[in-house]
């Protein structure tokens, strides 16, 4: 029997072939799996992915939409974790789990059928400890059936980590929810707006400081008085092409002035492109400790309830010091508890800072009741909203 030289296995076997390519090559990218991801994300960012490691904790219904979103966008692996069992009430929002996984292990129940959904990324199940030691083979650690001291724990080990590990904790209790993101002390932003960068044709440029940079008057330039540019295609001041960014200033609908003396750099001739060049931005994030004591800017989703978000900030702590009493959310429709949770709530208004407290009036006591009173239940739409939502931090 002739023996196959690689020759023949690479013709007889392509696929075998491109697996072995993957292997040795790590900037190999797959564009006929991945055409989508390309698309949005751009090759360096996939590239990224492929090489992030994610653990998404707790496999309730806002878990796996979590997990579902990180495994679409095709980072190299994702660990699902959870020591609970699956309990009939999972099924109205976890749509990977069925009568059948009841008592069995809720991230081992679902694992197959999320690893379905993208075989390029490695999905694994756990139920170990959340040790440092564990934490820190993850890129990003998402947190969604945690308790606060819990999480404050995880998030400080995050924190702590050289780099730093980006720490999301994420929950839904009835039609309310609440994310908080920690991506490190120092944050590196390349791209603040996600916007595609301004750009113009040249149409001629002065010589001299400060440089007058006129272009064609098709369309009106977007820079602004600060921005930074870099220049391409110029003939007759070819040092502008790949000189390093350059400030901007008296910028008109059709024309700027550039921070730069050009005298040196001969005379314009003709063409040339001026394009937008984003500048990186460092961000500090809080920690979850500091946080929930001074949380500053709230994400807003309606602008007609601008006291909405400080008072839902003080009920998801009251309902963690409830949890932590009692052993589990207030029952549905339960008065008592529910006037438990809004004494829970007064008593951490009146510890929080002067400008962080809520007013507690009849209507913010009324919607605290109805707060107590979904808290224990999970509904599928707000999982599959704030899945998509809190997959875009990951993603970040």
């Amino acid at each position: 029997m002739k023996r196959a030289s690689s020759t023949d296995a690479d013709t007889d076997h392509p696929e075998q072939s491109k697996r072995s390519k993957m292997q040795t090559e790590p900037d190999f990218i797959d564009e006929n799996l991945h055409s989508r991801q390309l698309a949005v994300y751009g090759r360096e960012a996939f590239r990224k992915f492929q090489t992030a490691s994610v653990l998404v904790a707790g496999m309730n219904g806002l878990g796996v939409e979590v997990a579902k979103n990180v495994i679409l966008a095709g980072v190299r692996a994702v660990t699902i974790h959870d020591t609970k069992a699956v309990e009939t009430r999972d099924l109205g929002a976890q749509f990977y789990l069925t009568q059948e996984d009841v008592g069995q292990n809720r991230a081992e129940a679902c694992r197959d059928k999320l690893q379905e959904l993208n075989t390029a990324v490695e999905v694994t199940a756990s139920t170990e400890d959340l040790t440092a030691d564990f934490l820190r083979q993850f890129q990003v650690v998402v947190l969604t059936n945690s308790g606060l001291e819990e999480s404050k724990r995880i998030d400080e080990i995050c924190r702590a980590a050289s780099p730093p590990i980006a720490f999301v904790r994420a929950e839904t209790r009835g039609v309310f929810a609440s994310v908080f993101c920690d991506f490190g002390p120092a944050f590196r932003v390349f791209d603040t707006d996600g916007e595609e960068p301004h750009s113009g044709i040249v149409a001629s440029i002065s010589s001299g400081s400060p440089a007058l940079v006129t272009c064609i008057d098709d369309e009106r330039l977007q820079f602004q008085d600060g921005d930074l540019v870099t220049f391409s295609e110029v003939v007759g001041m070819e040092a502008l092409n790949g000189h390093k960014p350059i400030r901007v200033k008296n910028c008109k609908a059709h024309s700027f002035e550039l921070d730069l003396d050009t005298g040196k750099y001969g005379e314009y001739l003709r063409g040339g492109i001026v394009t937008q060049f984003k500048e990186p931005k460092t961000l500090a994030f809080k920690s979850l400790e500091e946080a929930l004591e001074s949380p500053g800017e709230f994400l807003l989703s309606d602008f007609s309830k601008l006291e909405r978000s400080p008072l839902l900030h003080l009920a998801f702590q009251a309902l963690d010091a409830f949890i932590a009493e009692s052993g589990s959310p207030p029952r549905p429709g339960h008065a008592g508890d529910a006037a438990k949770l809004l004494d829970l709530v007064a008593a951490a208004n009146e510890k929080a800072p002067r400008d962080a407290r809520a007013e507690l009036d009849d209507a913010a006591k009324g919607l605290l009741r109805k707060f107590a009173c979904g808290a224990s239940g999970e509904l599928n739409p707000m999982a599959a909203m704030f899945g998509g939502f809190v997959g875009q931090e990951v993603v970040k």
